[in-house]
C-alpha cells in the first residue's frame, strides 16, 4: 500500500527558484503558486500541511503587502497550517510581524536550501504531532458502561458516576429521553463491585395496575391469573442494582410502598405476609422536572430525598460537542455489519447535516436515523439525503470542500436524470469530458 506524501505548498514568483525548491523537496508532494490567488486556490484544493511563503509577491514584489495578505488568508482558511515566511525586505521587522500574525517560522533571503529543508521537516513533524493530539483528544472514549463520547461535558458526568459507584448511596439520573440514562446506570452497576444482577424496569411502560406486582412480586393465588409465586424486580436485583427508569411516573400509592422498602430494606409480595430482606442498590432516572412534581404534590418529598442522595444531570446530545459525529460513525459501522450492507462512511454533506441538526430525540434519534440511512444508502457512503434531516435534500456545508462536493453531487444527479443515465450526454450537459465524469462518479460513489 502506497503512503501519501505530505503536501508542501511553495508560494514563490521566481520560476527558477520554484524549480530548485521542487527538486529539493522530492520527499513531499510539492504544489507551487506564484501569487496570492494561486496560493489560496491551492490551500482550498489541496489543504497542505506546510507552506513556504515569499512575502514579495506580485503585484508588490518589492514590498510585503501581498505576502502578509496571503499569510492572513491562509491561516483564516486553515489555521493549523505551518507557514514558513521568507523575505529579504526589512528582515527583522518582517520576521517579528510575521510571527506576531501567526507564521510558524521565518527565514531570511537569500535562501539556503539545506537550512530551509530542516525548518520544513521540523514543521511537518510538529504538524503531525499536533494532528495526532487533536485526533486523540477527539477520539471516542469508551467511557463508563461502554458509552461512546469525547465531549468534556459527558466525561465529567461519567467521572462523577465512577466516583460514587462504590458508595452505598442512591443515585438519580436527570436528563431528556434518549440521553443514555440506562447505559450510565448499567455502567455504575459494573463499577460498583456488586455481585448481583443489574435489573431494569421502565415505570412508564407498565400499566399502573401491574407495576406493583412487577416491582414487589406476588404469591400464588394473590389475584386472578396469579397461578404461581413470582419474584418481583426488587427481589431479582438482590445483591445487585435496581434501575427504576422514569421514576416520575410511579403513582402516589405505590410511592408509599417504595418509601417503606427504602427505609426498612424489606419487601412483602402481593398476597404475602412474610417480610423478605433485600440488599439492593437503587438507581433511578427521569426526564421530568422532579422538583416541580414535589412542589405540586405529585411526587412525595420524602421519597425524593431517599432516591436522590446523589443527583447527576446528563447533558443533551446537542450540548455534547462532537459526540453526534462520533456516535453516527459508531452506529454506521454497527448496522452496516449487522445488516451486511456495503456502507463504509459518511459523505461530507452528511457530516455537515449531523453537525447542524439539533437532535431533539438525542442518541435514540441519532441511532434510528443511522439505522435508516444504512438501509437507504445507494453507495458506500451515507449522504444527507439518506439521513432525511429536516426534510432537506442537501445540508448546508460547513467548509469549501463540503460545499464543492455537495454542489457536484447535486449537479451530477440532475444531469444524469436529464440524460436518462447516458454518460456521454451527461458529460455534455455538465460541460466536462467523459473521463472527468467517470472520475467524479468514482470519487463521489455515484452510479449512472
Amino acid at each position: 500500500m502506497t503512503t501519501a506524501k505530505p503536501k508542501l505548498l511553495i508560494v514563490e514568483d521566481d520560476a527558477g527558484l520554484q524549480r530548485q525548491l521542487r527538486w529539493a523537496y522530492d520527499g513531499y508532494e510539492v504544489i507551487v503558486a506564484s501569487d496570492r490567488r494561486e496560493a489560496i486556490d491551492a490551500v482550498r484544493a489541496e489543504e497542505p500541511s506546510v507552506v513556504t511563503l515569499d512575502l514579495g509577491l506580485p503585484p508588490d514584489p518589492d514590498g510585503v503587502t501581498e505576502g502578509f495578505a496571503t499569510l492572513s488568508e491562509i491561516l483564516r482558511l486553515k489555521p493549523d497550517t505551518k507557514v514558513i515566511v521568507a523575505s529579504g525586505h526589512g528582515a527583522r521587522e518582517s520576521a517579528l510581524r510575521a510571527i506576531g500574525e501567526g507564521a510558524w517560522d521565518f527565514y531570511q533571503k537569500p535562501i539556503d536550501i539545506d537550512a530551509l529543508g530542516l525548518i520544513v521537516a521540523r514543521a511537518f513533524h510538529v504538524h503531525a504531532l499536533e494532528a495526532e493530539n487533536r485526533r486523540l483528544a477527539a477520539s471516542p472514549a469508551a467511557a463508563l458502561g461502554g458509552l461512546i463520547t469525547g465531549a468534556p461535558e459527558m466525561l465529567k458526568v461519567t467521572g462523577m458516576i465512577e466516583r460514587v459507584a462504590s458508595a452505598d448511596v442512591s443515585v438519580m439520573l436527570l436528563g431528556a429521553s434518549g440521553t443514555g440514562k440506562e447505559v450510565l446506570a448499567r455502567g455504575l452497576h459494573n463499577a460498583s463491585g456488586r455481585k448481583g444482577e443489574f435489573v431494569a424496569i421502565n415505570c412508564a411502560a407498565i400499566p399502573e395496575t401491574l407495576l406493583e406486582s412487577e416491582l414487589f412480586g406476588h404469591e400464588k393465588g394473590a389475584f386472578t391469573g396469579a397461578v404461581k409465586t413470582t419474584e418481583g424486580k426488587i427481589e431479582q436485583a438482590n445483591g445487585g442494582t435496581l434501575f427504576l427508569d422514569e421514576i416520575g411516573d410511579v403513582p402516589l400509592p405505590l410511592q408509599v410502598k417504595l418509601l417503606r422498602f427504602l427505609q426498612e430494606r424489606v419487601i412483602e409480595r402481593i398476597g404475602g405476609r412474610k417480610a423478605i430482606p433485600v440488599d439492593v442498590r437503587i438507581v433511578c432516572a427521569t426526564h421530568q422536572d422532579v422538583d416541580a412534581m414535589v412542589a405540586s404534590g405529585s411526587f412525595r418529598e420524602d421519597l425524593y430525598y431517599r432516591l436522590a442522595e446523589i443527583i447527576v444531570r446528563i447533558p443533551s446530545l446537542a450540548e455534547r460537542a462532537g459526540d453526534a459525529t462520533l456516535l453516527a460513525k459508531h452506529f454506521l459501522h454497527q448496522y452496516a455489519k449487522a445488516m451486511n450492507r456495503p456502507v463504509v462512511g459518511l459523505s461530507s454533506d452528511a457530516l455537515a447535516a449531523i453537525d447542524a441538526w439539533g437532535w431533539p430525540g438525542n442518541v435514540r434519534e441519532l441511532e434510528n436515523r443511522m439505522k435508516r440511512a444504512v438501509i437507504m444508502a445507494d453507495g458506500k457512503h451515507v449522504t444527507a439525503a439518506d439521513l432525511d434531516l429536516g426534510g432537506k435534500d442537501e445540508a448546508e456545508a460547513i467548509n469549501l470542500k463540503a460545499a464543492r462536493e455537495t454542489a457536484d453531487r447535486k449537479a451530477i444527479r440532475h444531469a444524469l436524470a436529464r440524460a436518462e443515465g447516458n454518460i456521454s450526454n451527461t458529460a455534455k450537459l455538465l460541460g466536462i469530458s467523459r473521463p472527468t465524469l467517470y472520475d467524479l462518479l468514482k470519487s463521489y460513489d455515484l452510479h449512472a
